[in-house]
């Protein structure tokens, strides 16, 4: 009998891209474990500034998939973009400092930015906010399902936020770091343990 495949799917964060250090390190780990004969399939995508283009994006690459067989990580606006996925599809998220309340933290960047790792133009529209909000997950259900991490050190956002969100959920809280998550290689292995149990 053929193992069933865990789609592993990855979303960075704002003005972010497949080319932060997070996504590489996870790509990376998660390939290692392919060679290693691990049945993972990994889908790290450049995100479009529309929140809904964001979502309709990973939906139509999980198009097929079961749920048990899905798990999400998501960074910053990626894990807020988790927390709607994990609802909707009933699978797997793990938030690596996720943005919880991203209408509110985003409202004030409203007009034209650039990606930081390409320097790359974008406008970033009002209508986004809107969409964003429309997204918002009130409270999350089956806290099991999510693994937070969350740095003290956030320079960006509220760590105590993240950590009320998820508050039945498993969590690793950082004393320290910052919002990059600059440790984040010694986690990795704890990342991958949660969303590869069971699978």
């Amino acid at each position: 009998m053929t193992k069933e495949i865990l789609q592993l799917v990855y979303l960075h964060g704002f003005r972010s891209s497949p080319n932060s250090s997070k996504a590489k390190l996870t790509g990376a780990a998660v390939q290692a474990k392919i060679e290693d004969g691990a049945a993972l399939q990994w889908f790290c995508p450049q995100l479009p500034p529309s929140p809904q283009g964001a979502i309709n994006l990973v939906l139509n690459h999980l198009q097929n998939a079961k749920p048990a067989n899905v798990a999400i990580i998501g960074s910053s606006l990626g894990g807020f973009y988790a927390n709607w996925l994990a609802e909707y599809l009933g699978c797997k998220a793990v938030v690596l400092n996720p943005a919880v309340y991203a209408a509110r933290e985003l409202a004030p960047y409203v007009g034209q930015l650039t990606q930081y790792d390409s320097n790359e133009p974008f406008d970033f529209k009002a209508e986004y906010i809107d969409e964003l909000k429309a997204l918002q997950i009130t409270q999350i259900t089956m806290p099991e399902r999510y693994f937070l991490m969350a740095a003290k050190g956030d320079e960006l956002l509220d760590w105590h936020e993240m950590v009320d969100f998820y508050a039945s959920a498993p969590q690793l809280v950082l004393d320290g770091s910052d919002h990059g998550l600059s440790e984040y290689s010694l986690y990795l292995p704890q990342v991958l343990d949660f969303v590869c149990a069971g699978g």
